[in-house]
């Protein structure tokens, strides 16, 4: 017997090698080879492991990564730019939001319902679109239901011939309305309201212990009234497919298909983690700590969470951790948390030379970006090569004099360097631009020259 894993890992990922998985983030992400490295031997390791037997593939336990580096260097868009490709449930989470229990604050499961939530969302949206055809046509039917009601013969009228008359009649007005000859007429459908009691919360409840099983105690009060809505008849074919839709889906399959999903293919990126690292004992006010990190050890060590779909277990899914630890190490996590991150891979800090690549390669680029934004307005915004090389070298000098944020810094320097032709664009006689090293220097010179200016204008 081979174990399958659920159809979330689509053709292109499956068919890809780990030197082709690190070919794609390269497309998005410049450098941290080390870290794209990692990331496309887990997954591919996931698609290995449905090609085992089923008692081996519950054996086989991701191998979890914690990426170490600072802000602005592409941990967080190497996780999800691997989620996309591979097209599982993707989660970014900041574990210093999470608290211990008996704090006021989130528990650590509700990351986990929050992934449920985001499986739910994906395999529904596949379901609408394989169901999209038959809900259109019937929302075709309904719609003509409505423009065309039944009509009583009058008493000159042959009874036996309407029939035809009408079925005539009917395939002239689908005609027209395939032809948008009728958008500018109004019908009346019946609307759905969903009604929402108001409700005390009890304190020491979380939201979503409330909301787990509120809907199977109490099934009349969400299910609201009906009420007649005026519609254009575009607008009310969009509602008609969207109900047709929810009529021709089964959520409860939906439902099992998502947790699924989640178990075998869910990715779960903990960013933040260094927040957390530290030992009982310590001053201030953290002293919850060690205790969140105590708190997250199950779910990723493997432990089932209930959920208003149903119970998840989390023993294969895949936790990416990420952290700056520029105040503590790695070592500062609690030992049993450490051992579940067998993968580490120190991610390098950007420099000019990165920032240069950064701007000119990845696909949907920085630059690529902003001469779009510009061409909506008539605006042709070209960079010469000196240009580009400036740019990078200032954002550069800036990290170095100020917080490194990485390839952040990009964003808060092109927006600086193009302030001028954003706000004049619309207005602008001469439309073709060239942005060459000159007008990056006399744009920029403020934050060179003048480092607290530089505070408050990056």
């Amino acid at each position: 017997m081979v174990f399958h894993l659920p159809s979330s890992t689509n053709a292109l990922a499956s068919a890809l090698t780990p030197r082709q998985i690190v070919a794609e983030l390269d497309k998005y992400v410049v450098g941290q080879h080390r870290a794209k490295r990692a990331v496309a031997i887990a997954l591919r390791n996931r698609l290995r492991r449905q090609q085992l037997p089923a008692e081996m593939a519950e054996e086989v336990a991701p191998k979890n990564i914690l990426m170490i580096g600072p802000t602005g260097v592409g941990k967080t868009e190497i996780a999800r730019r691997l989620a996309r490709l591979a097209q599982s449930p993707f989660l970014k989470v900041e574990a210093s939001r999470f608290t211990e229990v008996g704090y006021v604050g989130r528990d650590v499961e509700s990351m986990i319902r929050d992934l449920v939530e985001i499986a739910v969302s994906m395999v529904r949206e596949e379901r609408n679109r394989e169901v999209r055809q038959q809900a259109e046509e019937r929302a075709e039917e309904r719609l003509l239901d409505l423009l065309l009601p039944p009509r009583q013969p009058a008493p000159a009228e042959d009874p036996a011939a309407m029939p035809e008359q009408a079925t005539q009649t009917r395939e002239r007005l689908r005609t027209q309305l395939r032809g948008g000859k009728l958008d500018h007429r109004t019908v009346e459908i019946d609307v759905r309201e969903t009604s929402m009691p108001m409700m005390q919360v009890i304190g020491g409840s979380s939201m979503e212990e409330i909301g787990l099983n509120l809907k199977d105690m109490l099934p009349g009060m969400f299910q609201g009234r009906n009420r007649t809505s005026t519609m254009k008849v575009p607008d009310a074919r969009a509602h008609l497919i969207e109900e047709e839709q929810q009529k021709l889906v089964d959520m409860e399959v939906v439902a099992r298909m998502a947790i699924e999903r989640v178990e075998q293919s869910g990715i779960v990126f903990v960013d933040e983690i260094d927040k957390i690292a530290g030992r009982e004992g310590g001053q201030g006010p953290d002293v919850s700590r060690e205790g969140v990190q105590r708190d997250i050890l199950p779910i990723i060590e493997g432990t089932t969470v209930n959920t208003k779909h149903g119970m998840v277990r989390t023993d294969h899914v895949l936790f990416i951790a990420a952290g700056a630890f520029h105040v503590s190490k790695p070592s500062d996590l609690i030992p049993e948390l450490q051992g579940r991150f067998p993968i580490r891979v120190e991610l390098e800090a950007l420099g000019r030379d990165e920032f240069v690549r950064i701007l000119r390669e990845p696909r949907n680029a920085l630059i690529t970006q902003y001469t779009a934004l510009l061409g909506t307005e008539g605006v042709t915004l070209s960079f010469t090569d000196d240009a580009i090389e400036r740019l990078a070298e200032l954002a550069a000098l800036v990290n170095e004099r100020m917080e490194n944020i990485g390839a952040r810094r990009l964003h808060t320097v092109m927006e600086k360097l193009l302030d001028e032709i954003s706000f004049e664009g619309p207005d602008l006689v001469e439309k073709s631009i060239t942005i060459d090293a000159l007008y990056v220097d006399r744009m920029l010179a403020d934050i060179v020259k003048n480092e607290d200016l530089s505070r408050y204008i990056l």
